[in-house]
């Protein structure tokens, strides 16, 4: 297990979550951070990554922002109740390969999504979490110079009406589900970090000690 650091960021807006990943990302570069997975939720917004047909699956935005960023994958929707995490670490020479990257993410979540009831999987040609026919969770990843950063997001307790504001990663938004709404009982996302982080953590191969609660670089507030 390489070593690692936790940090709850709260709820932080898209962009200023991306500008403290970015010095994060830095920072690892120069060997001056260890490896960080950063939990928090965002306030409502839609987000574009790289796919060429991103933009056409925007729908009907309405009063929730929309932002282009340059992680991978299609249009996804953020918000309350979602648990965002944003693993950023230094992929050693062992581990260059961002297609595995993915499937550890992936792995992370099915295990966390186990240990809370959920039954889950993997679709064929989909990135993601998927729970029979129903998404749960969406990744998207960028990387410099071996780096990684932005992530997944996973549905807690989210508000799944706001999806049919776009094409979830390119699929109809009935496809989306939530942990809430699959055990028919009130989950907070408080409950959940630290089983994904726990389990994240194992598939990564890093050991994701904590930080306080609202925890940032020096000079990034």
């Amino acid at each position: 297990m390489r070593p690692g650091r936790l940090i709850d960021w709260g709820v932080v807006e898209y962009a200023a979550a991306r500008e403290l990943q970015l010095e994060i990302v830095g920072a690892r570069q120069r060997g001056e951070t260890p490896d960080t997975l950063a939990l928090l939720e965002h306030p409502h917004v839609i987000t574009l990554g790289r796919t060429r047909g991103a933009p056409a699956n925007v729908l009907a935005p309405g009063d929730v922002p929309v932002i282009e960023t340059e992680r991978g994958g299609d249009v996804t929707y953020h918000g309350p109740g979602q648990l965002v995490g944003y693993p950023i670490v230094l992929l050693g020479e062992d581990e260059r390969d961002l297609h595995r990257f993915l499937r550890n993410l992936e792995e992370g979540m099915i295990r966390a999504l186990a240990e809370l009831g959920i039954a889950s999987g993997r679709r064929a040609g989909a990135t993601g979490v998927w729970v029979g026919e129903s998404k749960i969770a969406s990744i998207g990843i960028s990387c410099r110079r071996w780096v990684t950063f932005h992530g997944l997001a996973l549905n807690v307790a989210t508000d799944l009406a706001y999806f049919s504001r776009i094409n979830p990663c390119g699929f109809n938004a009935t496809v989306m589900t939530s942990v809430a709404a699959l055990l028919g009982r009130p989950v907070g996302v408080v409950e959940v970090k630290p089983i994904l982080a726990r389990h994240l953590g194992a598939t990564l191969g890093r050991d994701f000690r904590a930080e306080p609660v609202g925890y940032a670089l020096e000079g990034s507030r």
